[in-house]
């Protein structure tokens, strides 16, 4: 449905859109079901504040969901930017639909668009440069799919999607251990053949140790960009096979340094945990 990112197959994206329709209408819309029965009307959606709009597609299978004659056209294409006033969307059918659908549509286009937003800002201020932006586990319970779907239409990669995606070894998996060598010759015996093996360091001598034990990713977590520096010409001494992450305190204005230091990815939670939601509205019209 995008040129970004890809979505959930119905088959994994229905139930979560019938639990949030479920969970908004409970014992039914007394509003609506006071108000209208079998009349047909058209909506449309408007932006009240510029941004990059994501999960239209979304939104137009709430509405399916609660009547299949339900029409949703999307104005502005997945991923495109839009002005404060523009129509966003329109759709025409029975109105019951339209109106007990608006809540849960527009809050999941809503929220999606605000992480595209500040997802493109991030990649704005290393457009040119070699360096992808990654999006981290700091999602929310339940709207993990969605929100991550959210940042590669902003123009991000997804990491890992879940625990069983890849092997990532943390300061604490560290210190359980006994330390990186360890913690990576114990999960070898374990992990099937496709997956690699991904590890935190925050010292020189740390990514010596990964480096040592054939880690696939070397994350750079919370280093001073000098240090940092010295760590990327370390590993690409190695050789090319080791890809070089970058995590830790990664703002809009220290995006672009950490880049210049040569690393594959910079990872962040900051698109989706501090992102805002974009306002849109629903007006009924005809």
């Amino acid at each position: 449905m995008s040129n970004f990112g890809v979505l959930p197959p119905r088959l994994v994206i229905d139930p979560l859109l019938r639990n949030w329709l479920l969970e908004d209408i409970g014992r039914g819309d007394r509003t609506t079901g006071a108000l209208i029965s079998q009349e047909v009307g058209q909506a449309k959606w408007l932006a009240k504040a510029p941004g990059v709009i994501a999960g239209l597609p979304v939104a137009a299978r709430v509405f399916q969901l609660l009547n299949e004659k339900v029409s949703f056209v999307a104005v502005v294409g997945e991923g495109s930017s839009c002005q404060s006033g523009e129509v966003v969307a329109e759709m025409d059918g029975p109105l019951d639909a339209l109106l007990t659908g608006e809540r849960v549509a527009l809050n999941i286009v809503m929220r999606l668009s605000g992480i595209a937003t500040l997802t493109k800002k991030y990649i704005e201020q290393i457009a040119e440069l070699p360096t992808k932006l990654v999006d981290t586990r700091k999602t929310t319970p339940g709207l993990r799919l969605l929100e991550k779907y959210a940042t590669t239409v902003g123009g991000a990669v997804n990491h890992r999607m879940g625990l069983d995606d890849a092997v990532m070894i943390k300061d604490n998996h560290i210190a359980a251990a006994g330390g990186i060598g360890k913690a990576i010759s114990r999960i070898r015996q374990y992990i099937p053949y496709p997956l690699t093996i991904e590890v935190e360091t925050e010292s020189l001598d740390q990514v010596k140790e990964a480096l040592q034990h054939n880690a696939d990713i070397i994350m750079l977590d919370n280093m001073p960009l000098a240090m940092m520096h010295e760590a990327v010409q370390m590993i690409r001494q190695h050789g090319s096979r080791v890809k070089i992450e970058a995590s830790g305190n990664i703002t809009l204005e220290t995006i672009r340094a950490v880049a210049e230091t040569g690393v594959d990815y910079i990872s962040s939670s900051a698109p989706i945990t501090q992102s805002s939601w974009l306002d849109l509205s629903m007006k009924l019209s005809g």
